[in-house]
C-alpha cells in the first residue's frame, strides 16, 4: 500500500515542477489516480484529495494524497482494468481544439493510441445522474478502438460535463512524464 502512495507522491511531484501544465487544467480541475493492485472500489485507489490546481503560476496538490480521495476517476480505472488488468493509473486533463491538435501531433511522435467517448451518444437515462456513466464511457471508449484500451482519450462536452482529455496507463510516473511532454509542447507550438 505505501509503494502506491509514495509512487502517486513522485508522480504529483514532478508535475508540481512543470509551469506549462497549467495550461491543461481543466475547470473541475485535474487530479491524477493510482490503483492497487487489487483494487475493487474507490477506496482502494490513491489520488489527489480536493485535485491539482493552479498556486502562484504552478500546478499544486490541493490536499495530501490518500486512498479514496476520487471517486470518478477511480471508478474509470476500475471499469477499465475489467478489459485491461494493467490499467492502474489516470490523470484528465483539458480539452479545447488547439490541445487536441497538440495531442494529436504528440500521439503520431509516439506511435499511441487517442480514443472517443462521444457524449452526443449517451444514453438519455444517464444523462445528468451522477454516478451512473462510467460503465457507459468505458464501453463507448472500446466501442471506438476495437476493444483495446487507448493509452489517452477525449470525451466531448455532454450535458453539463466539461470535455476532458484522459491519460490512461500502469505507472502515475509515466503517465505524468507524457501530460509534461503534452504540455511542453502545446506551450511550444502556442507561442
Amino acid at each position: 500500500m505505501n509503494s502506491v502512495l509514495e509512487r502517486l507522491t513522485e508522480a504529483v511531484a514532478r508535475l508540481e515542477k512543470c509551469p506549462e501544465f497549467i495550461s491543461l487544467i481543466p475547470e473541475v480541475r485535474t487530479n491524477i489516480v493510482y490503483a492497487r493492485t487489487d483494487a475493487r472500489t474507490p477506496a482502494d485507489v490513491a489520488a489527489v484529495d480536493g485535485r491539482i490546481t493552479v498556486v502562484n503560476n504552478l500546478p499544486r496538490a490541493a490536499g495530501p494524497i490518500r486512498f479514496g480521495a476520487s471517486d470518478h476517476l477511480a471508478r474509470l480505472v476500475i471499469e477499465l482494468r475489467k478489459f485491461d488488468s494493467r490499467i492502474r493509473s489516470a490523470l484528465n486533463f483539458r480539452y479545447n481544439e488547439k490541445i487536441h491538435r497538440t495531442v494529436n501531433e504528440w500521439v503520431k511522435l509516439n506511435g499511441l493510441m487517442l480514443g472517443l467517448i462521444d457524449r452526443t451518444n449517451e444514453p438519455p437515462e444517464l444523462i445528468g445522474r451522477d454516478r451512473m456513466s462510467v460503465g457507459w464511457k468505458v464501453q463507448e471508449l472500446l466501442k471506438n478502438t476495437n476493444g483495446v484500451v487507448p493509452d489517452i482519450a477525449y470525451e466531448t462536452r455532454g450535458w453539463g460535463k466539461e470535455p476532458l482529455f484522459l491519460l490512461i496507463g500502469a505507472d502515475p510516473i509515466i503517465i505524468v512524464e507524457r501530460v509534461i511532454q503534452i504540455a511542453q509542447l502545446y506551450a511550444r507550438l502556442t507561442k
